[in-house]
């Protein structure tokens, strides 16, 4: 088998790199190092069935040689921080970058995987989010680049697969965590253990009643690939349901780092989620998948790879 990963040198997509090759496959990694680090599948260099190219896939993507059997499409900036950066870069990445790999999968009779996301909800008024529920989501707003590109990255591919019958799977990522997050990532998990083990405060935006639901990585792929192996078209959620406050994890990442920081609360930024939690029913029934790492044994594994970048 032969995959191709777009933003394979990113946080999910060099764990996803690594899942794959461990199955015997081969793997083409594209990334334009946007927001990934080589740094993250230097080790799979060594492996004769990894090859890496340096690529913005908004621009053409010239012609792979040879069969594709599977391309998983994670290239997107998706830290909050970045997206409202790069805007622009962010909303074409969904979507002329997705109707790229739509297109190169017709050509190569490829199963098609799309990495959506939890912010398809919005701020969401259904609680947890089904795959069912339509969202509540502002189109014009600050984190519109990512959100509404993603649905319409979404949309598209229902159309390539109705009009076309190209064979593509959609999952709806949650909060997922674990090691190679960028330390400057942005979001809470990596702030927060960055913070804790400088003996910084920790940033609390709103008042911390705030919740989310976070996944680790190593199930995260898991979740994607059996998503890739199954008959499903999707969308379907992929996450942990287990739901904490923003205060909770701050507190939990303070005790497991034994750090000496205190809390500082700061304005919530605009059209920020208040929460989020999957409703994983679907993955359960018909993928036979659902996180088993506990929020304190990844955070324990992510605490431990951060000491060793920070001591970098």
């Amino acid at each position: 088998m032969r995959s191709l990963v777009t933003g394979g040198a990113g946080f999910i997509g060099s764990h996803l790199c690594e899942a794959l090759l461990k199955e015997g496959q081969e793997v083409i990694c594209v990334d334009n190092l946007g927001s990934g680090n080589f740094e993250n599948v230097r080790s799979l260099t060594k492996n004769k069935k990894f090859r890496f190219i340096k690529h913005n896939i908004i621009e053409p993507l010239q012609l792979i040689e040879g069969k594709i059997d599977f391309i998983y499409h994670l290239a997107s900036r998706a830290s909050p921080k970045d997206y409202q950066e790069y805007p622009v870069e962010t909303a074409l990445a969904n979507s002329v970058g997705t109707d790229r790999m739509a297109k190169l999968a017709l050509a190569k009779n490829a199963k098609l995987l799309f990495a959506s996301t939890s912010e398809a909800y919005g701020e969401p008024k259904e609680h947890p989010q089904k795959e069912s529920y339509w969202g509540n989501v502002n189109p014009v707003g600050v984190r519109s680049c990512y959100d509404e590109s993603k649905r319409f990255g979404e949309a598209l591919l229902m159309g390539y697969h109705r009009e076309y019958n190209v064979d593509v799977k959609i999952v709806r990522i949650f909060n997922t965590y674990g090691p190679k997050m960028r330390i400057d990532d942005g979001r809470v998990i990596p702030n927060f253990i960055t913070q804790a083990l400088e003996n910084k405060p920790l940033t609390i935006y709103g008042d911390g009643t705030q919740s989310r639901s976070f996944c680790y990585v190593d199930d995260m792929v898991k979740g994607i690939i059996k998503m890739m192996n199954s008959k499903e078209t999707g969308p379907k959620n992929l996450g942990n349901p287990k739901e904490f406050t923003i205060l909770e994890t701050a507190k939990l990442i303070k005790k497991l780092t034994k750090s000496s920081s205190d809390f500082v609360f700061m304005d919530l930024p605009k059209d920020d989620p208040t929460k989020r939690r999957p409703d994983i029913s679907h993955a359960r029934t018909l993928l036979s998948w659902e996180p088993k790492i506990e929020f304190e044994e990844g955070l324990k594994k992510t605490i431990k790879w951060f000491k060793t970048r920070l001591h970098k």
